[in-house]
């Protein structure tokens, strides 16, 4: 008896045990923000029990089991799990993944699950963006997207960018399509702070798009606030400043007179310093124009929402000022955003997003010939600043230094330039649910903007230069451009069964695009001063007596319809197809219409019973994709002709000025198409700590639209305002592969990182160009050279065409041993260079050019790295153009003019040198285009580096924060690369000639300190 009552008090104790039970409460954050996750779902483990957390994130379950499992789930955060062992208070962090498969991807027209996307498409997050801190928005895709090139134009402030997805199909506008939050935008104008996200559409994802997503679409959502959420204001702000991240290594000026000695008496004339001694190192012109420039941001937010109602505001400001010039050379930029969705009834919602920017800057010439970066590489370091009376000292005007170097610093100062622009862009969208799985979306994007600019010819006299101005003008000009978008749009969207799930959208699209614009010149400026400088004040007239004045208008418009169709079997089997009709007033009546279809499909392999998912291989797709895109991005009325020339004409006897046909029409103009081709591969693997991405690519870019096709000089297009015609005329293919592979992993508890790498290959190469030349030219190079630059069948798109060196000539037998080179212009001495007679015709002369370099880079990679160790953080990116060749074209070729260091090495006699030519003041052939004067271009460039130190809550909290963070970062910190110039990755921008360095104003390295709060 006593052995059973034992047992049954076991029993009751043990299930007692088994039974307790307790109550759990807490809050859940967002590990990194700090702020709270409003409807966390948390559930016990294995059962059906569970609450969502509060509008202040809290949350208390009761009847918890000791020893089971809360589960803690938010869309876009893991999953955490957190054993209960007793009654208590808990805070839990969630972390944020961008990796998971089930975040969304905006796609413009509608969006996906990642794991559904089958097209190239790639996602940069707003934290990407916050931890380059780009001054421009465009500057964040550079080596952070494969496929992907950023090149910007100058490194001076607010100065423009270039992207290039997938490389150059068309010698005309090769950027991408833009959409901002639903409407055709501009990244230039954005405050990179405002971005949530940026989606990158680099195949027949894109053709939804059709008449304008050839070149890709960059597809930007900008940031809204969270509903059922406490108001959260926030506050971002750096300051620092701004230095050269290059000189060039130029002569002294002991070296400088000692070669310019040589060279004259190498040309058999007197020496120009007799005495070189007391010379010393002379004037360094870099490093009278660069100087420290400041740079200081400033932006303000708030956010936050209801059930029924989200909003978000924010407001920056952002000054920099240049590393040449100073305030000759700023960039002001003001934004005002607001984001406000809301549910207007059960079945209507509202959404809009409002931007204002502001822009105001002061610009000078910084590129080229006549340039302040080239008369500072050209002047000699002989020469002051200033002379002996105190003004600035003025360049011979000798045939040695020709008739466009001046002083630079008196450039700088006689340099007058403000320019502004307002803007106000942005979208209002109602969505209505008709019925259940039925949704209509009228959205209306709108872009409206006004800019006034202003130049001071100031009058000033150089001695005698090209530069000299004789009469003071001043030139303004006021543009006002304008577009909108309607788009009107249903969708469906509903599952059949368990396994069928289908998305199908029609709808139309109407954009406009319109504007003026206004320009006028005014002589004889009161005082001679910029302060009265304005066509009101000038009191001089032009030639003709009255004012010069010149106006336009322009009124564009495209009307597209389009569908697209989605479908799911079971999720693993993925089938999107999308049909766009679009007319464009850009074409005639017989070619304004134009169909693109495309299609992409893909399987989720990693579903399939046979495929046993393994802590290896997690996640395996397999996506294809072909598409046909459009291209209208030409001139308007390109198809029709129009009295815009200009022509003299005999009248009873007298020349008199009027009209004539301008540039020349086309009405056959039709539509450029882009061929999309992409097979690709998504993998995740190792408990999905490393994903990869693959693609093959192939495009073939047909009908090129081509400007100014060479024509019968009886047409008369080399009148002013005439022109040659634009036809379809060529074809491009780019091909290539993408390799993106991302690591991430934690150390321990304390210590977690990720590193990602990415890299490109591109072949490009011109199908077809049908002229009556068979090829394009463009580019200058030198003063009344060839064109050095072409587009041409089989060649890589703004190839390089010169001479081939074969090293130098030693002595006058290797002269009378090879072909006659004095075709090119000039007798030829040992010393000089030596050319390939390529057609072995027994002369050197034009028909010996070939091609002797490529400016598209062969491969592009990106490199990253994120640290987090408690409370610090380090990051850091990278990226890296191989392959690529540049034309060096910022020296003067005169013989007085400075130059760089490297013609130390130069021929001074038999034997001493078989690369770099003799000096002489002597007339030579060494200055002709030739491989002489081309450079690789390859570089691996360090983009940024950034350490921060996040707070902990238990000091901030005492002060009203929930986040506070220092950090500092330097910005283009270190360029590895044997090009000479002042930067590799730099280019104007063209198709054909963008390859050739004027002289390019440097990208500058910034150093910066900063503070993120959260109040």
């Amino acid at each position: 008896m006593r052995s059973k009552l034992l047992l049954f008090a076991f029993l009751l104790f043990t299930s007692i045990g088994f039974s307790q039970a307790v109550d759990v409460t807490g809050t859940v954050l967002d590990s990194s923000t700090g702020e709270v996750l409003v409807g966390t779902n948390i559930f016990i483990k294995n059962s059906q029990t569970g609450i969502s957390t509060d509008i202040d994130g809290n949350f208390k379950i009761t009847g918890v089991p000791v020893g089971s499992t809360l589960v803690f789930s938010y869309l876009g955060y893991k999953d955490f799990e957190y054993k209960v062992l007793t009654s208590e208070s808990i805070k839990v962090k969630l972390v944020e993944t961008t990796q998971a498969l089930n975040e969304i991807v905006v796609l413009g027209y509608s969006s996906q699950k990642k794991r559904d996307v089958t097209g190239a498409v790639t996602v940069i997050t707003g934290k990407t963006i916050d931890d380059l801190k780009p001054i421009k928005v465009e500057q964040a895709l550079q080596g952070t997207v494969s496929g992907v090139v950023v090149t910007q134009q100058s490194g001076a402030p607010g100065a423009g960018l270039d992207i290039k997805i997938r490389g150059v199909a068309t010698n005309g506008s090769t950027g991408p399509y833009v959409i901002i939050d639903g409407y055709q935008g501009d990244l230039s104008i954005l405050n990179p702070d405002d971005i949530e996200s940026i989606t990158v559409l680099k195949d027949a994802q894109a053709a939804i798009y059709g008449t304008l997503g050839a070149n890709g679409v960059v597809v930007v959502t900008t940031k809204s606030g969270k509903r059922n959420t406490k108001t959260k204001v926030s506050y971002s702000g750096y300051t620092g400043f701004q230095e050269t991240s290059k000189k060039l290594n130029l002569l002294n000026a002991t070296e400088y007179a000692l070669l310019l000695n040589e060279s004259y008496a190498n040309g058999g004339q007197n020496l120009p310093y007799p005495n070189v001694s007391g010379l010393g190192t002379g004037t360094d012109w870099q490093d009278q124009i660069f100087n420290k420039a400041p740079m200081v941001s400033n932006e303000f937010s708030f956010s936050g929402g209801s059930d029924k109602i989200a909003y978000s505001f924010s407001a920056s400001d952002l000054y920099q000022q240049g590393i040449i010039g100073k305030s000759k050379s700023d960039f002001k930029r003001n934004t005002a955003r607001l984001s406000l969705n809301a549910d207007l009834s059960e079945k209507i919602k509202f959404q809009t997003n409002l931007i204002y920017t502001y822009l105001d800057r002061d610009s000078f010439n910084d590129s080229g010939l006549g340039s302040v970066l080239f008369n500072a590489i050209n002047t000699p370091s002989t020469l002051s600043v200033f002379d002996t009376n105190g003004n600035y000292t003025l360049v011979p005007s000798t045939p040695g230094y020709g008739i466009e170097i001046i002083n630079p610093l008196a450039q700088l100062d006689n340099t007058f330039n403000d320019y502004k622009l307002k803007k106000l862009n942005g979208s209002v969208r109602f969505d209505y649910d008709i019925i259940n799985h039925l949704k209509l979306t009228s959205r209306m994007g709108f872009n409206t903007s006004n800019s006034d600019g202003k130049s001071f010819a100031k009058e000033v006299s150089y001695g005698g230069k090209v530069f000299d101005v004789t009469r003071s003008s001043v030139s303004q000009n006021k543009i006002n451009d304008n577009s909108y978008t309607f788009d009107f749009f249903a969708e469906y969207n509903n599952t059949f069964g368990e396994n069928h799930k289908v998305k199908a959208t029609v709808g139309t699209t109407v954009y406009k695009e319109y504007g003026s614009g206004l320009f006028g010149t005014g002589y004889d400026v009161p005082n001679n001063s910029w302060d009265y400088a304005d066509l009101s004040l000038a009191t001089g007239t032009g030639g003709d007596g009255v004012r010069d004045t010149y106006s336009y208008a322009y009124d564009e418009r495209r009307l597209s319809f389009f569908g697209f169709f989605e479908y799911a079997f079971n999720g693993k089997y993925l089938l999107t197809g999308a049909l766009r009709r679009d007319l464009s007033t850009k074409f005639g009546p017989e070619n304004r219409v134009a169909i693109f279809p495309s299609f992409t499909a893909g399987w989720v392999v990693s579903d399939e019973n046979f495929f046993k998912q393994t802590k290896t291989l997690n996640f395996l797709k397999l996506r294809a994709s072909y598409g046909v895109l459009g291209n209208d991005q030409i001139r308007n009325n390109g198809y029709v002709g129009s009295l815009s020339g200009e022509a003299t004409y005999v009248i009873n006897g007298s020349v008199v000025n009027g009209t004539a046909v301008g540039v020349l029409p086309n009405p056959k103009l039709q539509w450029e198409e882009a061929k999309k081709f992409d097979i690709g591969v998504d993998l995740k693997m190792f408990d999905e700590k490393v994903s990869i991405t693959s693609d093959y690519f192939s495009e073939t870019r047909d009908n090129l639209l081509i400007g100014n096709i060479p024509v019968s000089g009886i047409t008369g297009v080399y009148a002013p305002g005439s022109g040659s015609p634009t036809i379809n005329a060529g074809a491009v293919r780019n091909r290539g592969l993408e390799f993106a592979i991302n690591y991430e992993d934690k150390i321990s508890e304390s210590m977690k990182f990720k590193v990602g790498y990415n890299v490109t290959t591109i072949d490009n190469e011109v199908l077809e160009v049908n002229n009556s030349t068979g090829y394009l030219e463009g580019g200058s190079f030198g003063v009344g050279q060839l064109y050095p630059v072409r587009m041409e069948a089989g060649q890589p798109m703004g190839y390089f065409y010169g001479y081939q060196t074969d090293g130098i000539f030693q002595n006058q037998a290797e002269i009378d041993a090879h072909p006659s080179q004095a075709a090119l212009g000039a007798a030829t001495a040992p010393g000089d260079i030596r050319y390939k007679d390529l057609n072995n015709d027994g002369v050197i002369n034009q028909n010996d050019r070939t091609n002797i370099g490529d400016p598209i880079a062969n491969v592009t990679m990106g490199f990253n790295f994120t640290l987090n160790y408690k409370n610090l953080d380090l990051t850091s990116y990278s990226y890296a153009s191989l392959g690529n060749d540049m034309i060096r074209n910022y020296e003067r070729t005169l013989s007085d003019v400075n130059r760089l260091n490297y013609v130390l090495d130069r021929w001074t006699g038999e034997g001493t040198s078989n690369t770099v030519p003799r000096v002489t003041t002597a007339a030579t052939n060494n200055n002709v285009l030739s491989d002489y004067f081309v450079e690789d271009a390859s570089f691996l460039r360090i983009q940024n580096i950034q350490l921060g130190y996040s707070f902990s809550e238990n000091i901030i909290q005492k002060i009203g924060l929930s986040k506070l963070r220092l950090y500092t970062s330097v910005n283009n910190v270190y360029t590895f690369t044997k090009y000479r110039g002042f930067d590799p990755a730099a280019t104007n921008g063209s198709p054909i000639g963008g390859g050739i360095d004027y002289g390019f104003y440097p990208t500058p390295r910034t150093f910066i300190l900063g503070i993120n709060a959260n109040f």
